[in-house]
């Protein structure tokens, strides 16, 4: 037993090398800084905490959103899948790792077997395979002979001194922390996507009811203007530019209340319910504050914080170790086979004293010619991290194009919301002095037909500015890493 235990100790000790190559980080592919019509929005914005240290429930103010995300978190199948990835390749990386240290495993084995009179004899001697036998020379009795044995060892344990086992294990562990960073990533997408949609709803929502208005509007404007008809004070021509004016608005209506309905639908797939009837009354759309300020820093290397990026990353960290698997492969294999325990003819006496015995069988096997297996291996380990490395660039790249996107858009975008709210102003005084001068037979309706046309425009033009405006914001929070605190649902 003592020699079992130093021989597993020194296999052990033995293992501590590796093959595989000193990992480096590929140098950044995009500048230091964001570009420079985005820099003083950058660095106005600024702060200590980052956007990736930002929790949802920090930067989605509203409570009917919270608790919207909260559904979502709990039921959207993409994050449970990707839940389970990650426990998948947790399991795998323990299984690997198992292959680093012998597999003992304790056995017993009992034989009883009866000798033919004749003293013949398997040619295996007792307990060989039956068939031909052989006379030895034997009493006229037969005979019945026991075997017993018990012990503890292990069998085909790999000496791993040129690393191949802690390689692979290495793999496995990049690979499981890779999904584990796909995982965040997962849910960061979910947050945002469930913020953007429900976004959507709102501005449907804000729509359908401008529509509302404006036909009730339109339907007041063709009373009035069928009741001037009846009195001779207008033409026939006004008559149907007002009917016509009701229609559009009743088309409008239908159209807006079918894109309602397919959004809600849109938000009802990520929650992975329906929604609930008992949730938090909505704010307005144009209501400030639904959203925190994302503060983020000048330098780009903000976004390694980034779990694709990450993710990117353990990929290629994975990809890296696999190298030395592969250089392993040239060198000799040694494997060890050892066992002890006690061996009797008589199962009482299995553990006395004198039935001691034990086994030590090492293979070394060396790579002679293998028809170009181990170097091609090696060609494809050195082509998959080149691959890896090509990956967690573009990652990077992409991800820098993102944040500049949103930076540059969020001036911009407060600029038309702003520009948007003083042309539904004008509109809206130009539609009123419009209909004073038609009721007051000053002017014909196609005046206030198209001032109410242009007012409607506007309104909607708004909403829609808005809408990109509040997409734009959590598209940034996104782009920055942030959206995966505070949150432990999705790890159960």
């Amino acid at each position: 037993m003592k020699r079992i235990v130093t021989v597993g100790l020194a296999a052990v000790a033995l293992s501590a090398c590796t093959l595989m190559p000193h990992y480096q980080r590929p140098p950044s592919p995009v500048p230091d800084r964001w570009p420079a019509d985005v820099g003083d929005a950058a660095a106005a914005a600024s702060a200590s905490v980052s956007a990736d240290q930002i929790g949802w429930r920090d930067f989605f103010a509203e409570p009917r959103l919270q608790r919207l995300v909260e559904i979502a978190l709990e039921n959207n199948r993409n994050l449970r899948i990707a839940v389970l990835n990650v426990a998948a390749s947790e399991a795998q990386f323990r299984v690997e790792r198992g292959n680093l240290f012998p597999a003992i495993s304790a056995t017993g084995s009992g034989l009883a077997e009866r000798l033919p009179a004749n003293g013949a004899l398997p040619l295996g001697g007792v307990g060989g395979s039956g068939g031909s036998s052989t006379k030895v020379p034997s009493g006229s009795a037969a005979t019945t002979f026991h075997y017993y044995t018990a012990g503890i060892g292990f069998t085909n344990y790999e000496l791993d001194l040129f690393g191949r086992q802690r390689s692979l294990t290495t793999q496995a562990f990049e690979q499981y922390l890779a999904q584990s960073e796909s995982r965040r990533s997962t849910q960061i997408s979910l947050v945002a996507e469930v913020a953007t949609d429900y976004f959507a709803v709102q501005a449907d929502e804000a729509l359908v009811k401008l529509t509302h208005e404006t036909l009730q509007n339109e339907i007041e404007s063709y009373e009035l203007t069928m009741a001037m008809y009846q009195r001779d004070t207008t033409t026939l021509l006004s008559l149907r530019q007002a009917e016509s004016a009701v229609e559009a608005a009743r088309a409008s209506l239908a159209q807006y209340e079918r894109q309602l309905a397919q959004d809600t639908h849109a938000l009802t797939l990520v929650l992975g319910q329906e929604i609930p009837a008992d949730l938090p009354p909505a704010s307005d759309l144009n209501t400030e504050g639904l959203l925190a300020q994302v503060p983020q820093g000048l330098p780009s290397n903000q976004l390694t914080h980034r779990p694709d990026i990450l993710s990117a990353e353990h990929s290629l960290r994975a990809a890296n170790a696999n190298i030395g698997a592969a250089r392993a492969a040239f060198f000799p294999s040694i494997q060890l086979t050892a066992s002890g325990g006690t061996a009797s003819s008589r199962l009482k006496g299995l553990f006395g004293s004198g039935t001691g015995t034990w086994s030590f069988a090492p293979t070394i096997t060396l790579p002679i010619f293998t028809g170009g297996q181990n170097r091609a291996n090696l060609d494809l380990a050195h082509i998959e991290k080149n691959v890896a490395v090509a990956q967690y660039e573009l990652t990077i790249q992409t991800a820098f194009r993102e944040v500049s996107d949103a930076l540059s858009a969020r001036g911009t975008y407060i600029d038309q919301r702003n520009a948007q709210q003083a042309l539904v102003a004008a509109d809206a005084d130009a539609y009123r002095l419009a209909e004073m001068r038609f009721r007051s037979g000053v002017d014909n309706y196609l005046a206030t037909l198209d001032a109410q046309r242009s007012l409607y425009a506007a309104q909607q033009g708004l909403v829609a500015v808005r809408q990109a405006e509040l997409a734009n914001q959590v598209t940034l929070y996104k782009a920055l890493g942030g959206g995966w605190q505070q949150h432990t649902l999705a790890a159960r």
